[in-house]
């Protein structure tokens, strides 16, 4: 299709992206993300909505990573002006405080994240990354459910699950009886609100609880 804005680089395989956030400390964290990571290019950063929406104007990058609430303009003013003026730059929200009903107004309006700011960095860059693909990533409710909603032992289970192994193949591989592999299974099952192994991939997936 045709070339986003005029790119700051000569880097055409490189992910532009914008960082807006009115917490100088949080947005320097994850300008500092971006700039470990070479597969982006950060070309801005904007402390409050307003400054922003202004920068995404012009600079136009794939990615913009919004905070939900800045002073000025909200994240969701951003996108709705940047939609009505036609800017391509997709949207990654970053919330101090998650909730349903938010996620789903911001997915609603367009935005291709949600994600509570107590994720990690990886996870920022992955949406980041997601984001630029096109790809939805639903986030609130997962980065609200810690790794600790499974067990080691069960963390296990599910990666090996997710790798394709059968039941009797992940007790060969991790020292456990058929039936011990089946409790696991079913407890992974449970928490996760699923009942069977694809459904328990797949929404492990969308919890970030597989790497």
């Amino acid at each position: 299709g045709a070339r986003r804005a005029p790119r700051l680089s000569g880097a055409p395989d490189r992910v532009t992206v914008y960082v807006a956030d009115d917490h100088p400390v949080y947005r320097e964290g994850v300008a500092l993300a971006l700039r470990g990571r070479p597969e982006f290019e950060l070309v801005g950063e904007g402390a409050n909505g307003r400054a922003a929406l202004q920068d995404l104007r012009t600079l136009q990058p794939d990615v913009a990573v919004l905070d939900v609430r800045m002073p000025g303009l909200d994240g969701h003013a951003v996108l709705r002006a940047l939609q009505r003026d036609g800017v391509p730059t997709r949207v990654v929200f970053v919330s101090a405080t998650i909730d349903d009903d938010a996620e789903r107004e911001a997915v609603e309006l367009g935005a291709t994240a949600y994600l509570s700011k107590e994720s990690t960095r990886e996870r920022i860059c992955e949406a980041i990354a997601a984001a630029a693909r096109g790809d939805r990533v639903a986030a609130g409710r997962v980065s609200a459910a810690p790794r600790s909603l499974l067990s080691p032992r069960e963390q296990e289970v599910l990666r090996l699950t997710a790798d394709g192994l059968s039941g009797p193949a992940i007790g060969r591989e991790l020292h456990l009886s058929p039936e011990t592999v089946k409790t696991h299974l079913k407890s992974i099952y449970d928490k996760l609100g699923v009942g069977d192994r694809a459904a328990a991939v797949a929404e492990a997936m969308r919890r970030g609880l597989l790497d």
